[in-house]
């Protein structure tokens, strides 16, 4: 699919990040396709994690269950950001109640060396055919939002080989070897880079790079390990479809973030204010966001005035009503579908 294809439609998401006017702001959840959906949970009863993540059948039905059940106006495909580093020949594995574990961790050149880099897309066949499938079934109803780990947050989870709070060994790694760090970096990005253009080949036709642990750095370690990679993705991604970037916790990198003509919107969390992101953000970009998960846990009706509330702070224009982070499994069902059914009652007037 081409950027000229994809941007002759009329979907309120592809409307707002191109800035242009809508009635309403567009509205998807992260992690949208999962553990609060019963649905969900009987495929998790029946197959395993990497099962449904690698049958192209179970990630198209997976893919699609929000959209069907929530009313989306978006669908984000069903995979994991950790299959890239599984591309490139470490092993993941996903430990129930724990989270994943890697059970070989990079620590040296030789490590880095021993990667699988210019052959590791190659090996995501199986994420290519399901965005085709989910192509086919979504039949133009909505966009398909592929996506990616970042490079920092991938190598927190290289380098540490689980997950972590503070991911203390990851970011020694990079201070005591920035060397080795950015040549992790560097092919990180080039693996990551080609696997989101394949993506699009296959019909995404907008994509996000999730770096969910970026808000571990200072600012001036954001701008060394971060804010390159984010940039360089974006910059090879931004001529066949519009790239969203999501620094979890990072509000200092949205001046320079917004900054960059490759970068369609920009993901915000909970912790920081409309007015603050749009002030730093100069108003120039889309913005995502911001809602937090743990309010899905109020009652409907106080969820409808808080969303209305969040638009109107944002404003609607240049702008994609989201989460924060992802959803949590406990929010029921109904809560989930009150924040869609919110956002699209939402009127400029109100």
């Amino acid at each position: 699919m081409t950027l000229q294809n994809t941007f002759q439609s009329d979907h309120l998401l592809l409307k707002a990040l191109r800035g242009q006017e809508v009635s309403r702001p567009p509205v998807w959840m992260m992690r949208q396709a999962g553990r609060y959906l019963p649905s969900y949970m009987q495929l998790r009863r029946k197959y395993d994690f990497f099962t449904r993540v690698q049958t192209p059948e179970l990630a198209c039905e997976i893919t699609l269950q929000p959209v069907d059940q929530i009313g989306v106006d978006a669908a984000i495909l069903f995979s994991d950001i950790l299959v890239v580093p599984q591309a490139m020949g470490l092993e993941v594995q996903l430990v129930e109640n724990k989270g994943p574990y890697l059970p070989k961790t990079i620590e040296n050149r030789s490590d880095i060396n021993s990667l699988v880099v210019s052959e590791a897309a190659d090996r995501l066949g199986y994420v290519y055919e399901a965005i085709r499938l989910i192509k086919s079934e979504l039949n133009g109803k909505v966009p398909l939002i592929g996506f990616a780990g970042a490079p920092f947050t991938l190598l927190c989870y290289m380098v540490e080989g689980k997950g972590s709070k503070n991911f203390d060994k990851a970011r020694q790694f990079c201070i005591r070897r920035p060397d080795l760090a950015h040549m992790l970096l560097a092919s990180v990005t080039e693996v990551t880079t080609e696997y989101l253009k394949r993506q699009v080949q296959a019909g995404a036709d907008v994509v996000q790079v999730f770096d969910s642990w970026s808000g571990l750095l200072s600012p001036d370690d954001f701008k060394a390990f971060a804010e390159p990679y984010l940039l360089s993705i974006a910059e090879a991604l931004a001529p066949l479809a519009p790239v969203i970037l999501y620094p979890k916790g990072s509000w200092y990198a949205l001046q320079d973030l917004s900054n960059s003509p490759y970068v369609a919107a920009l993901g915000v969390d909970w912790c920081i204010s409309p007015s603050m992101a749009r002030k730093l953000t100069g108003s120039t970009i889309t913005l995502q966001g911001n809602f937090d998960p743990a309010h899905l846990h109020a009652p409907v009706d106080q969820i409808k005035k808080e969303v209305h509330r969040m638009i109107r702070e944002f404003g609607h224009r240049r702008y994609i009503a989201n989460l924060g982070h992802g959803i949590t499994p406990d929010v029921p069902v109904d809560h989930a579908r009150a924040f869609v059914d919110a956002v699209k009652s939402y009127t400029p007037d109100m």
